[in-house]
């Protein structure tokens, strides 16, 4: 059948690949330039299946309000008159409780494994390259009470079947040498040598170009207005072309892949998605000597950012702010995630040459993002991934690509509508 996927961000392009892949024909709309030009455009690089903890966990209601009024915390609240963003807070606290936080760490996991596989198995067929880097991630500590919690979650997801564990600072200077000099004051690290990293753009782009040689048509620099009903179905999509005309866009099924901005096409059909937009920042610079930078990808957890070498340059990456739509750059949090960069590996970079990127990561209460089916029959959604779109993309659009054509997909995930 033909389906038409909304969004060309890893998700969206994941999901066209695999659907194309079953023998559908596909189109792929977005009001882009190209694929992944919005959040999946330059974020910290992670394929962090080890860090599939929720936000929304027992000790987060107390860490946020130690926040609340620091300007550059790691995560900061900008409360608006927007009854969704209240909504999303209080079902954020409900999520927090320790039974919730569990059952949905195991979601995530399961997903972030089977998308891990996913990954590795198109690496292998297609010849990808994108940057990646497989030496795993290292989770910093600073003090023994993160510590003590880091053993705890690593404990819990190895009952899950994940490969973290804690490390000494020695064992850290060994696995990540870049981290040498900060390695002695701090209490200690994790690490799960499972884990990669890699440019979520350029793999974006590869798999676009893949898609497009199976049959995929892309339409770019389309914007897309609104999802038409009729009888309990998707009827088609309201766009505007390129050169500004309306039109209408039909297919037998849909697929809502715009990250942030699905609730606000939802909504109007009555589908109240639990989803409100973090933002996140990045910074990217050049390596001053690749010889001396990271191999592993870094988490510093209690700044909440991550440091991703891809090829010759550095991604620093991380904070959340939960601010509406706005896009726009704060400058204090931009120099934040330099001056956490210099103070773990001071000369690795070009600190002067920063280019700043923000992204709208579209987060659930949960963390859990929403893959299945909607209340329409033809209209489908794979939406919500958080900080993890890069991290669970290529298992999302394989595992909704199996729905759509009336498979089951073989993981423990509560799929919409199964």
């Amino acid at each position: 059948m033909k389906v038409a996927v909304l969004g060309s961000g890893v998700v969206g392009v994941s999901t066209a690949w695999f659907l194309a892949r079953a023998g559908h024909e596909v189109v792929v709309l977005d009001r882009a330039c190209g694929p992944a030009r919005e959040t999946s455009f330059a974020n910290g690089g992670q394929i962090s299946v080890s860090q599939s903890e929720p936000w929304a966990n027992p000790s987060a209601p107390w860490q946020i309000l130690q926040w609340l009024l620091r300007d550059d915390a790691p995560l900061l609240f900008r409360l608006r008159l927007d009854p969704a963003q209240w909504r999303w807070c209080w079902q954020f606290l409900l999520e927090c409780r320790g039974r919730r936080a569990e059952a949905n760490m195991r979601q995530m996991l399961a997903l972030g494994r089977y998308s891990r596989d996913t990954l590795q198995q198109l690496r292998a067929e297609l010849g990808l390259d994108y940057q990646q880097q497989t030496r795993g991630i290292v989770s910093l500590f600073h003090t023994q009470r993160q510590l003590d919690e880091a053993a705890h979650v690593a404990a819990q997801m190895r009952e899950l079947g994940m490969d973290k564990h804690i490390i000494s600072r020695e064992e850290l200077a060994r696995i990540e040498p870049a981290l040498a000099g900060i390695a002695p004051t701090l209490a200690g690290a994790s690490y799960c040598p499972s884990d990669e990293s890699g440019d979520v753009h350029l793999y974006t782009c590869a798999m676009a170009e893949h898609a497009a040689r199976a049959g995929v048509e892309f339409r770019f620099n389309t914007r897309i207005n609104a999802l038409e009903t009729d009888n309990g179905r998707i009827s088609g999509v309201s766009v505007n072309l390129p050169e500004g005309n309306y039109r209408r866009v039909t297919a037998d099924a849909y697929v809502l892949a715009l990250g942030s901005y699905s609730p606000l096409l939802a909504a109007p059909l009555g589908i109240r998605l639990p989803i409100y937009p973090w933002k996140g920042y990045s910074a990217t610079l050049p390596l001053r000597d690749p010889a001396t930078a990271p191999v592993a990808s870094i988490t510093d957890e209690a700044y909440k950012v991550v440091i991703s070498r891809l090829g010759k340059r550095l991604r620093i990456a991380g904070t959340a702010e939960l601010a509406g739509y706005s896009s726009s750059l704060n400058a204090l949090r931009c120099q934040a995630l330099l001056k956490r960069g210099q103070a773990l590996m001071p000369d690795v970079a070009d600190w002067d040459a920063a280019e700043f990127w923000s992204g709208l990561r579209p987060a659930t209460p949960g963390n859990v993002p929403l893959i299945g089916r909607s209340r329409y029959a033809n209209l489908y959604l794979n939406t919500g991934h958080g900080t993890l779109g890069w991290t669970e993309g290529a298992g999302s659009g394989r595992a909704l690509a199996e729905i759509i054509s009336g498979r089951t997909p073989p993981i423990d995930f509560a799929f919409q509508g199964m």
